[in-house]
């Protein structure tokens, strides 16, 4: 799970993390009335969207304008920049081309500043820890780092059994060119934002830029979190944060309906049990050529009614020129599977070709189930027969 801007910084403060002063705002005339209440004599205006990029982009109404990030100088401004900013589309690289409506602004206290830096913490399954990360090219994209200047990255793996300590912080506030009374400053940011990720089981914290002010203090000029869906049954005040208009409808719907589902780009849809299958099955239709359009695990125990919810949900992305349903059935019984594909094929009015490949409890009467339907359902006995089949099938559609 994602939030806004706003929302992480707020989380930030409340673990002693040091972030300018800033009030969100959902009409321009509460964004000037922000502005009145922070002293200036400079504000920043930020679009809240879930997305990076936006100082950088720019709006679809005004292409050649400014982008979701403005420095002003006046409450007035403030207000007026909002004004336009609002019910706004804003285009950046991380949006793709249909951008994202903005639907709040975040009117902050503008600062002096000597310095941008990089601060991120993230999990890295392949050791099993949390790995730190800084780096002195703060406002840039890490990944534009790491593949340009990769030397310039400081990475630290944190052993769980002791967590950060305050050796690993100023070792990184040392590599990040600070001296003096901004080691100590440092080393207490950089504990504050190891516990918020802690205690939040958060799975991404990014604070890009953290700045140097001209005065020598270190403040979080921006803040990504995300969190561990898993465990947001013990973070209620989070989960509370959630805004569903910044996320993919057909996933909420989907998990709604007890789903793993997450959107592709390609144009094979995908039915599978089990998120290892479901991973294998990606890699073999990529294998035969193809392109899968998601990733859709309906999980070892689903009902008829979830595996049809399941299959409108697939034909419901444009995209879908064909499907491969991929069932291995231990606790999930094949019969139960080709009910569900069978009714959901009959209330869709089924027009792209369908490939299902069953095994196990059950596998014949799924496949008895599936012949006397009457649809045009293609059989696979093996899971490369049934990628060759269904990307052979979607290059036959024009």
């Amino acid at each position: 799970m994602n939030i806004h801007e706003y929302q992480a910084k707020a989380l930030l403060r409340q673990y002693g993390v040091a972030v300018p002063e800033g009030r969100v705002a959902f009409t321009a005339h509460e964004a000037g009335e922000a502005a009145r209440a922070l002293s200036g004599p400079a504000w920043v205006v930020k679009a809240q969207i879930h997305a990076g990029g936006r100082g950088a982009g720019r709006f679809a109404n005004d292409p050649d304008g400014k982008g979701g990030v403005r420095v002003v100088r006046s409450a007035d401004e403030v207000a007026s920049h909002a004004e336009q900013m609002l019910s706004s589309v804003l285009v950046t690289k991380q949006t793709g081309p249909a951008g994202r409506e903005v639907k709040r602004v975040y009117v902050e206290q503008g600062c002096a500043i000597a310095r941008e830096l990089y601060l991120g913490m993230l999990i890295d399954r392949s050791t099993s820890r949390v790995t730190v990360m800084a780096s002195t090219e703060g406002g840039m994209e890490i990944e534009d780092v790491a593949a340009r200047t990769p030397e310039k990255i400081v990475k630290l793996a944190i052993d769980p059994a002791t967590g950060m300590q305050a050796h690993h912080a100023r070792r990184l506030a040392f590599a990040l060119g600070l001296s003096g009374k901004q080691i100590n400053a440092a080393t207490q940011f950089m504990l504050a934002a190891w516990r918020a990720f802690v205690e939040l089981d958060a799975s991404i914290v990014e604070i890009n830029p953290l700045v140097v002010t001209e005065d020598g203090d270190l403040l979080a000029l921006d803040a990504k979190i995300n969190f561990d869906d898993n465990a947001l049954f013990r973070h209620p005040q989070i989960e509370a944060m959630r805004d569903e208009a910044e996320e993919d409808p057909t996933e909420l719907e989907a998990a709604q309906h007890a789903l793993n589902y997450v959107t592709l780009d390609g144009n094979i849809g995908c039915m599978v049990n089990g998120a290892g299958l479901a991973m294998a099955t990606l890699d073999i239709i990529k294998l035969y050529g193809g392109e899968p359009a998601n990733f859709l695990d309906v999980g070892g125990g689903a009902t008829k009614e979830r595996v049809a919810a399941a299959f409108r949900l697939i034909l419901r992305d444009p995209k879908v020129k064909g499907i491969l349903v991929n069932i291995f059935g231990g606790i999930m019984r094949c019969d139960v599977i080709a009910e569900g594909v069978v009714a959901a094929a009959r209330e869709v009015e089924l027009d792209v070709p369908l490939v299902v490949r069953l095994e196990g409890t059950n596998v014949d009467l799924g496949k008895q189930i599936l012949r006397e339907s009457g649809l045009p359902i293609l059989s696979a006995d093996h899971l490369a027969d049934a990628a060759a089949m269904v990307v052979k099938a979607v290059q036959g559609v024009h």
